[in-house]
């Protein structure tokens, strides 16, 4: 009869009791997460008087889909015009793919010169646009919307879409760290065989970070859907509203439907979720592999 190993067993009780305190961690964080958007999924079944009275309970007693027939309804009193939230919806992906698509590619060759290229001022000017990241974009607003005024930009989609294409700050440092992940032996073979620096990054550093690319995808277009204030601050007309701005017209100027307006959110958030577990893969393999030798 063989004797247990007090160093394996002693081994396997550390690695049972480290596990379970990181599992257990984990869960609690999940539902900590999850929990606001379950009370809203719940709130979004139950009638108004429900909604409206302040108690939440784990299972909606009485389910309701009024809500949602308003959500798919409601046209703002104009009988011949399209629900209001398929329009922003229209509007939402029409501000915010365009400039998502060629903002990313932007970054990406911005990233790509930072990385890989040499040239006079290099550092000084990453360092530049590393420090418009510390600026809060309150402190910018005002000058912003003096400016986009005077080009007569103000209520119409341009201050929305014209400062993505340009890329964005964390998105360049993002893939920057990337690109350094790869050897510039590639580069140098490449450069033996005739490309110069526009084929080497459109035939090797671009297939090379699709991962990279789709999780920063990923991330823009989801800040740019979610985006509240420069939507509020620039759209004045009902037509022109994304929908964040549009689920305003579901709260009430003296009395709110909660069921309605958490309805709304509800359908807000399906295209970011099927858009998240679309590029998951992308999005964890670009995040993985972000400095690492590939």
């Amino acid at each position: 009869m063989t004797r247990a190993n007090p160093l394996a067993t002693k081994s396997k009780i550390k690695k049972f009791v480290s596990g379970f305190f990181t599992y257990s961690a984990l869960i609690l964080f999940a539902l900590m997460f999850l929990a606001p958007l379950y009370i809203v999924l719940v709130i979004s079944f139950t009638t108004k008087q429900d909604a409206s009275s302040g108690v939440i309970s784990f299972f909606p007693q009485n389910v309701d889909l009024h809500a949602y027939e308003e959500v798919f309804t409601y046209t703002g009193g104009n009988t011949n015009a399209i629900p209001t939230i398929v329009r922003s919806f229209i509007n939402t992906l029409i501000v915010v793919v365009p400039p998502t698509i060629v903002g990313t590619l932007m970054s990406a060759v911005a990233a790509f010169a930072f990385s890989k290229l040499q040239f006079k001022s290099k550092n000084f000017l990453f360092a530049i646009l590393l420090g418009t990241m510390m600026i809060p974009n309150t402190i910018t607003m005002i000058p912003a919307y003096l400016l986009y005024d005077s080009l007569g930009w103000v209520d119409t989609w341009l201050p929305l879409m014209v400062p993505g294409f340009l890329g964005t700050a964390s998105c360049v440092f993002f893939l920057r760290q990337f690109y350094y992940s790869i050897p510039n032996d590639l580069m140098e073979a490449a450069r033996l065989d005739g490309l110069g620096n526009f084929g080497i990054f459109t035939k090797i550093m671009l297939p090379l970070s699709t991962s990279a690319l789709m999780a920063q995808f990923v991330l823009n277009f989801v800040s740019g859907y979610n985006a509240y204030m420069g939507p509020l601050l620039y759209l004045q007309s009902p037509e022109l509203y994304t929908l964040q701005i549009a689920l305003r017209y579901f709260q009430g100027t003296y009395s709110t439907d909660w069921s309605t307006v958490m309805a709304g959110v509800v359908v807000s958030l399906v295209p970011t979720v099927i858009i998240y577990l679309c590029g998951q893969k992308y999005f964890v393999d670009g995040i993985a592999t972000s400095g690492m030798k590939i």
